[in-house]
């Protein structure tokens, strides 16, 4: 038996030669502190970010097509995080209604799908 304490961080990945957009997304459109990353122990670039009590991070990998692969983030106020995304031209995804649960998806520049759910 395996007992989980939390998630410690994600990992998406961007194409190399968007690596810098990718910074930009995530730190000017989506607002996410961007913290040291120890360079040197990796062989490729990438970037590491907060997120609420967990990290993202950012690797590259040759882009490769869309996937249903995703990581989900709970947010409050769901309806001004999808106002926040319309604004910037960030595409959204609608979701399956699961009772409880207002969400949705939006897909990063770099084809990523991020879910964004509030708990009612």
């Amino acid at each position: 038996m395996i007992t989980f304490k939390r998630l410690d961080h994600f990992h998406v990945c961007v194409p190399p030669e968007r690596l810098e957009e990718a910074r930009l997304f995530y730190s000017d459109v989506i607002g996410l502190e961007l913290i040291y990353r120890p360079d040197h122990l990796f062989s490729s670039a990438g970037y590491w970010f907060n997120i609420g009590d967990l990290q993202l991070h950012i690797g590259v990998e040759p882009a490769l097509p869309r996937t249903i692969r995703h990581v989900a983030m709970e947010v409050a106020g769901i309806e001004a995080a999808r106002q926040h995304l319309e604004a910037n031209g960030v595409e959204l995804v609608e979701e399956p209604v699961i009772p409880g649960r207002s969400r949705f998806a939006f897909i990063d520049p770099f084809g990523n799908r991020m879910e964004l759910l509030q708990i009612m």
